[in-house]
């Protein structure tokens, strides 16, 4: 069965409060209302996914959350990796899956997961925006096999796609 890798940015964060670190930034009100909506165009798409893998960070965590609300699922790995990596890192990250798991969900930060998602697929996107999604598919068995220019990509979404302006 070959792989699909949906990259999915945190929702949008909330700078509201100039002491918190970096990490702890929550999501803001946009964020709030973004993440679950683009859970539910995915779900709308019929997508279905084996596992859920996220940056430990609050804005990414909350994130990874709405997602798991929407497709009745409480299990969510977190991975500290994935926090301020650059696309080396992540495709680490993404070699080490579990075959087991066919199709999963990664959510974290920019600049890296653009990156990482121009690095293995197809496309050209100058920035996965806040809550923005990118499937990718790779034509093997194993999450090992996955390198630089092996991904297909199969679509980019992201909120303001739809919105009526």
């Amino acid at each position: 069965m070959a792989k699909q890798l949906l990259l999915v940015r945190h929702g949008k964060s909330d700078w509201g409060n100039v002491n918190l670190k970096d990490f702890d930034r929550p999501l803001n009100k946009r964020g709030k209302e973004n993440a679950p909506e683009m859970a539910e165009r995915l779900l709308n798409k019929g997508f279905k996914f084996d596992l859920i893998v996220s940056s430990p960070a609050k804005r990414a965590k909350s994130t990874a959350k709405y997602f798991a609300e929407t497709y009745k699922t409480e299990e969510i790995n977190y991975e500290e990796l994935i926090y301020e990596a650059g696309s080396n890192t992540l495709l680490k990250v993404v070699n080490d899956f579990d075959d087991a798991a066919d199709t999963v969900i990664m959510f974290g930060h920019n600049p890296g997961f653009t990156d990482l998602a121009n690095l293995l697929g197809d496309g050209d996107i100058y920035n996965i925006p806040t809550a923005g999604m990118v499937l990718l598919s790779f034509p093997f068995e194993s999450w090992k096999m996955v390198s630089a220019g092996t991904g297909e990509q199969v679509f980019f979404d992201y909120p303001k796609n739809s919105d009526e302006i």
